[in-house]
């Protein structure tokens, strides 16, 4: 390994040490005699001085080296209250590793706005942006963190199929793929092999995984491949048991990012606050008058709210004190959600967390009596058969169970308060986009 510190730790302290950094060359600023060299790793920057009287053929270097450019640069550590950190680099030694074509595709230095097309063509120059590194830092945080409080809770981490002869939704959203000369099909989630899961004694699992959805869309909110964080857990009362699973995850999340993505949020100006008061549990009816009444707002489609709906129920609930909220009783649902119990005052245990402002899980009780799960499928429109695999694990017992998918690119682009979701994602997949 080539030896090197990184920017954040150097330190004002070790002022008169020799240490030796790397990373891309930022930003240049000639002064003449004096000539100041940001280099860019992944923590941070660390400014580089270099004088034409103190090392005439270092400063020549210096003045040879472009932006991008990686670098090795050994030199004595000098605090500096002007200097980022505190603290810069007086050189002894300057190694180009690997010089950087010019011009560059898209400024990075700078605060030059690119659209969003540009950035994504040259994904690996806008990647290089502090802004940038810090979403993709933040969203490693926040996956870790959910995970810590899934492990510290016994879920148990599992691994899905991501082919599949059939989908768990169905219909023209799924993506065939030929499979040794049959169409087989990419997940759209990972939900019956959850199930499944849960009739074999596994109780408690949660998976970090990948769905995909052949959708024709054109939204800030929508991509085709999709990261999700998706949970089931067996022996529950109801779906009351789930939304707890969920908001106690979820407040535990965005308090350990809070404290450990302090660097993070503030590169990317955001002030998170952590919601401490329980989330609001309303119907879907509920929900709904809310918008009628308050926003004079009645969408469409009977059994939804859609994407304006949503939005104006979390300012409505912000506006309160509560970023997250549950709406519960969705009609109309899939055939694995518990529907149409008697003595229920909902159409089904099916609920959506909204999270500022957008459906961020989807989830509730799953039906596990065989027959009525039967029923539910031939009235949708889809074929039993088709399901033999999975409704076999329904004949042979398997306890009241629930769960959801949380859509892992929605928390980092709410988190991280970005404009469009394809932000959140390295390299993101849309109708119109399979490379890089």
């Amino acid at each position: 390994m080539i030896e090197r510190t990184y920017s954040d730790d150097i330190t004002a302290e070790q002022d008169g040490e020799t240490v030796s950094i790397a990373g891309h060359v930022h930003d240049i600023r000639d002064l003449g005699g004096l000539s100041f060299v940001i280099v860019r790793d992944r923590e941070g920057q660390t400014q580089v001085v270099f004088k034409e009287g103190n090392d005439e053929d270092l400063f020549e270097a210096a003045n040879d080296l472009g932006k991008e450019d990686v670098v090795r640069i050994t030199g004595s550590v000098k605090a500096s209250d002007q200097a980022p950190g505190g603290v810069e680099l007086m050189p002894s030694e300057l190694e180009v590793i690997n010089a950087a074509e010019s011009p560059l595709p898209m400024e990075v230095a700078k605060d030059i706005e690119s659209d969003l097309s540009t950035r994504l063509d040259n994904r690996s120059i806008d990647l290089r942006k502090p802004e940038a590194y810090a979403v993709f830092s933040l969203r490693s945080k926040l996956v870790n963190a959910m995970e810590e409080w899934f492990d510290g809770e016994g879920f148990r981490n599992v691994d899905t199929p991501l082919l599949s002869q059939e989908g768990a939704e169905g219909g023209a959203e799924l993506f065939p793929v030929v499979y040794y000369g049959e169409e087989v099909f990419l997940s759209q989630s990972p939900q019956l092999y959850k199930q499944m899961l849960m009739a074999a004694g596994f109780d408690k699992i949660y998976e970090t995984g990948t769905a995909f959805r052949a959708e024709a869309f054109a939204t800030s909110r929508h991509v085709s491949e999709i990261s999700m964080f998706d949970v089931e857990l067996a022996y529950i009362d109801d779906h009351h048991d789930v939304m707890d699973v969920q908001e106690e995850s979820l407040r535990h999340t965005l308090e350990r990012v809070s404290e450990n993505a302090t660097d993070e949020l503030e590169t990317l100006g955001v002030d998170l606050a952590v919601p401490t008061d329980p989330f609001p549990r309303v119907t879907f009816e509920e929900a709904r008058d809310i918008l009628a009444t308050e926003f004079d707002h009645v969408p469409e489609d009977e059994t939804d709210l859609d994407t304006k709906g949503e939005k104006l129920l979390g300012e409505y609930f912000e506006e309160q004190g509560h970023p997250a909220f549950f709406v519960v009783g969705y009609p109309d649902e899939k055939f694995y959600y518990k529907q149409d119990v008697p003595g229920d005052d909902i159409a089904s245990r099916k609920f959506d967390l909204i999270y500022k402002g957008q459906e961020l899980s989807s989830g509730g009780q799953r039906e596990h009596d065989i027959e009525t799960m039967s029923e539910y499928m031939e009235d949708q429109g889809a074929d039993p058969e088709n399901f033999h695999f999975y409704l076999e694990a329904f004949r042979f017992g398997i306890p009241p169970h629930g769960g959801y998918g949380l859509g892992i690119d929605r928390l980092v682009q709410k988190v991280g308060e970005l404009d469009n979701i394809k932000e959140a994602i390295l390299f993101p997949r849309d109708p119109d986009r399979v490379t890089p």
